[in-house]
């Protein structure tokens, strides 16, 4: 029944697959025979194809049509670009579309470029396919970076925008940390002028841990400039002069770019005069003529001079100037033992600290200048050949020394300032130049000192008498107990040997005690002394009367007892009953004699 009956549309469907089922037309136009094949007629089974015919299909379909599963990478042709999107070819029964700005690293994109994809959308809701640039370079990043490091390969990066340290660069679609030590050889001082730059890079450093990459544009230009250094370098002589630019300004010196390469001008070499930084002398972008000092070609290091353009200040200096000359200057280093002067542009003279002052006493250079100081000096000694030169402040006024004799005689009273304290003295400065030493026993006549500082202060004010003079040996001899009368001349006779005096035990020591009669006069008392009338001894607080045994003004000693009181008084009863005796002794009988005898005895044992 089917073979009776005829359709049109299927003798022409027939007709077609038959004429395009021909294996020479399909083979010579397989793309035109899949886009006339009536898909139509073919799932509603109007058109049987046998199953070789259909097996060629799906042939034909593998072999033109891509494989549109998500998460698969393919490429791409660009056909039109309009002002939002990319048309993209992906040999699909549609063209796909992506975004512009998925390729904002890419400026230059145009059509008949070949991008990679990755089908974000089979198809939206209008049919359209919807491809992803981004998310196929993400795919394939990683694989990218990796290989261009490993074989050092130059990648372009879109600089996106600064962060901390440096900038944010895309590379394949990652982030990658450009430091901005690695932007140029030089320095950056304005790294905004990069931001939206695509610029070439090297891959220096991958953490796979936490997906960091980090670029550098420098590396790329290093590896020239070190061969432009070398052809520089070779070129270069000692001496030579060259002008360059001020690159860098560092607290050690300045960098020179001397067009390719850099060279070191050091602070020391930037002026004949001393200055703390070179900012004094130059600044950035400056141009300047520098001379050629070293270079070591080797490790392409060129050592330069700025100074060494002008004649030596020492070589300039007046030929006229000579020793004894004063001269004006400023002072520019202070250091303990001195201070530095200059007294012309490149020209400095030391002052000595004990050149500063008349007075043997030294001190810090400090006490006298400090640095910006403008002084004037007198020249001691001028070395043009080893460029030195030593000079003086005291010399300008008199010498202190010369009428010391009439100024200072011995005997003489004066008022002067404690300086400084040895173990043995005190340094005393009468007048600027002129110090005299005070032995510690010249301190005091009754105050037993050990060291100075318990009798008085730095920068007290000491009444002083002159001793010795020697004005050869410039030393002065004083002495401050000589201001006052020796009280051990009145103690002398008030403390005399035999004289009696009441105090209190003041302290028990050491075979004995001490006693105390005034501010001045601490007596000994020895134990067997301490003795009293009964046999006991004194204790310490106990008052009683003492005698004195023993002074010695020379030194200051002095030994009383206690026991010579009543040991004089039993002499006495003694002496006086013998003498009674002698006077009576023809009236008086053994009985009288006994009698004063047992009263004496009775008497020094304590009775009545």
């Amino acid at each position: 029944m089917a073979e009776e009956t005829k359709n049109p549309e299927v003798e022409e469907s027939n007709s077609e697959v038959s004429n395009h089922a021909a294996p020479s037309a399909q083979q010579e136009n397989p793309e035109q025979f899949l886009k006339d094949f009536n898909w139509h007629n073919y799932e509603e089974g109007i058109d049987p194809v046998d199953d070789t015919k259909l097996v060629e299909f799906e042939k034909l379909v593998a072999e033109n049509f891509v494989d549109t599963l998500d998460d698969e990478v393919t490429t791409g042709r660009v056909i039109n670009i309009t002002d939002r999107d990319a048309i993209i070819d992906i040999n699909a029964k549609s063209e796909g579309v992506i975004s512009l700005n998925e390729f904002r690293y890419n400026p230059d994109l145009k059509v008949g470029d070949e991008v990679e994809v990755l089908i974000d959308v089979r198809e939206d809701a209008t049919g359209q396919l919807i491809l992803s640039h981004r998310k196929a370079r993400v795919i394939m990043a990683w694989d990218r970076v990796n290989k261009a490091h490993d074989e050092a390969l130059i990648v372009n990066g879109f600089v996106k925008c600064r962060t901390k340290g440096g900038m944010i660069v895309d590379v394949f679609g990652i982030e990658a940390f450009l430091p901005g030590s690695q932007i140029d050889v030089k320095p950056i001082r304005d790294y905004d002028a990069y931001v939206g730059k695509t610029m070439e890079f090297k891959v220096v450093k991958i953490n796979h841990e936490f997906k960091n990459v980090v670029v550098s544009h420098k590396a790329l230009i290093e590896a020239d400039i070190e061969e432009q250094k070398k052809e520089i370098i070779g070129q270069l002589e000692k001496g030579q002069v060259l002008e360059g630019t001020v690159k860098n300004i560092t607290s050690y010196g300045v960098f020179v770019d001397l067009g390719g390469v850099d060279g070191l001008v050091h602070i020391t070499d930037l002026s004949w005069s001393r200055i703390n930084h070179p900012n004094e002398i130059v600044e950035l972008d400056q141009k300047l003529n520098v001379v050629i000092l070293d270079f070591d070609e080797a490790k392409t290091r060129i050592q330069l001079g700025l100074k060494q353009l002008h004649k030596h200040p020492w070589e300039a200096l007046d030929e006229n100037l000579k020793v004894g000359d004063n001269v004006k200057g400023k002072v520019v280093v202070i250091a303990d033992y001195g201070a530095f002067i200059e007294v012309a542009e490149g020209v400095e003279g030391l002052i000595h600290v004990s050149e500063m002052s008349w007075s043997t006493h030294l001190r810090s250079a400090q006490d006298f200048v400090k640095v910006g100081d403008e002084i004037e000096a007198q020249i001691l000694t001028l070395d043009r050949d080893d460029r030195k030169m030593s000079l003086g402040i005291k010399q300008l006024s008199a010498d202190p020394w010369t009428d010391i004799t009439s100024k200072y005689p011995v005997g003489s009273k004066h008022t002067g300032i404690v300086r400084n304290f040895t173990n043995f003295g005190v340094f005393v400065e009468l007048e600027e130049g002129i110090d005299g030493l005070i032995y510690i026993s010249d301190l005091s006549w009754t105050k037993k000192i050990k060291h100075p500082s318990e009798f008085t202060n730095v920068s007290d004010k000491l009444e002083v008498v002159v001793l010795e003079l020697d004005v050869e040996g410039r030393k002065l001899s004083l002495g401050h107990k000589q201001t006052e009368s020796n009280p051990w001349d009145k103690y002398e006779t008030e403390f005399a040997v035999g004289t009696k005096h009441t105090a209190e035990i003041a302290e028990i020591v050491d075979k004995g005690a001490t006693i105390e009669f005034n501010e001045d006069i601490t007596a000994f008392v020895p134990t067997r002394h301490l003795e009293k009338e009964d046999g006991k001894k004194l204790n310490a607080g106990e008052s009683a009367e003492f005698q004195i045994i023993e002074f010695n003004k020379e030194f200051k000693r002095v030994v009383a007892s206690h026991m010579a009181i009543h040991k004089e008084e039993e002499q006495k009863i003694v002496k006086q009953a013998a003498k009674k005796s002698a006077q009576n002794t023809e009236k008086t009988t053994i009985g009288d004699v006994n009698a004063d005898l047992q009263a004496l005895k009775d008497k020094m044992e304590g009775k009545k």
